[in-house]
């Protein structure tokens, strides 16, 4: 019997071998792939984000552990969708116009997927438009935006209107090094996370999910 609680614990350590070979092995086994997602790889990704959360690990060991991660769901991804198992939800990530940092962004990304739900990256340097029409597009219920320099944050406040004035009903995320708080209830974003593990606490919550 293919071993979760090993498939979590080889995630956490980053692992990314072991990670795959047991994923394979669980699904050799007809263990619903559902059961695979949330007891092995979302639970070994719930422990990377609470202890990156509690500054016991750092954004090295997030990225290993992601990539272990990632090499899990590039396997269990088509059982998933063959069991039509569905996201927790569709968030759509990007950095924002005039802005080309990417670390920050891509962590969100990856601790998002961890927590069982599908993120559309837009990239970098993205426009209004760029975000509303994949908001539309992929009936996104969150709108992650990143920016990591005081010139670019007034974008944010930019999709923001431009997403209520086309009547996407969106919930807006902000985040990046100069982000506020006081600033994301100033441009009238719905949330604002200061890390990448709070900010899967934060989307959830956005979401209707328990956090």
């Amino acid at each position: 019997m293919a071993d979760l609680q090993a498939m979590a614990e080889a995630l956490i350590k980053g692992d990314r071998n072991k990670v795959v070979e047991l994923t394979k092995q669980a699904l050799a086994e007809n263990m619903p792939p559902k059961k695979i997602l949330e007891e092995g790889l979302i639970a070994g990704m719930n422990v990377v984000g609470k202890r990156f959360k509690a500054n016991e690990i750092y954004v090295p060991e997030v990225l290993i552990a992601a990539r272990a991660m990632k090499g899990g769901m590039e396997i269990l991804q088509p059982a998933l969708v063959k069991a039509g198992v569905k996201p927790a939800g569709i968030v759509v990530l990007g950095t924002v116009k005039g802005d080309l940092h990417d670390i920050g962004k891509n962590l969100v990304g990856m601790m998002l997927t961890g927590g069982g739900l599908k993120v559309v990256d837009v990239g970098i340097d993205a426009s209004a438009e760029k975000f509303i029409e994949s908001c539309k597009k992929e009936g996104a219920q969150v709108c992650a935006m990143s920016a990591l320099l005081t010139t670019t944050m007034p974008q944010m406040a930019t999709i923001i209107k431009a997403l209520k004035d086309a009547g996407v009903k969106t919930k807006t995320i902000i985040g990046g090094a100069p982000v506020t708080q006081n600033y994301a209830d100033e441009i009238g974003a719905d949330g604002y996370a200061p890390d990448a593990a709070s900010a899967v606490d934060v989307v959830r919550t956005l979401i209707g999910l328990a956090a």
